[in-house]
């Protein structure tokens, strides 16, 4: 089956202060998904999760090394998306893991939560939920790359 949809891409920032990630949810949703947006044409990746920051929270970022891609597929209200994700580590400096965020836009809100419990978080794209442990543990060369589409031989 083929689809004439877009393809869109995200650049995603992992914040992980005192044992807890960030992560945001938008409103009325179940899931929750990595602080961050769409990447403008001709922007850089780590340019446009700086700017989603400062958009989404108003505050500063400092964007650090690559962690990962995820390209991901699912459907919301009815309609297939597929996404690239490309995931970055993230300090926000005077952010704390003890004080609430308050959202700098209507439509999400941001929330910490124990490493351990991402799946209870039900972060998507859920092959997240196993990766970034992983990908944050290791230096060394590990697989970057993770998928939801299903391969269909």
């Amino acid at each position: 089956m083929r689809h004439s949809g877009q393809i869109e891409v995200l650049a995603r920032g992992v914040c992980v202060k005192d044992g807890a990630i960030l992560l945001c949810r938008s409103n009325g949703a179940r899931n929750t998904y990595l602080p961050g947006g769409h990447v403008e044409f001709m922007e850089a990746a780590e340019v446009s999760l700086a700017r989603e920051i400062r958009e989404e929270l108003g505050m500063r970022a400092n964007v650090g090394g690559f962690l990962g891609a995820i390209e991901h597929t699912f459907i919301q209200k009815g309609e297939p998306h597929c996404e690239i994700n490309l995931i970055f580590e993230m300090k926000i400096p005077g952010l704390s893991a003890r004080v609430p965020l308050i959202a700098c836009e209507d439509h999400i809100s941001f929330r910490w939560v124990a490493l351990g419990s991402l799946v209870r978080a039900k972060l998507e794209p859920s092959v997240l939920r196993t990766l970034l442990p992983v990908w944050l543990r290791s230096k060394k060369s590990v697989l970057r790359w993770g998928t939801t589409i299903k391969v269909q031989k």
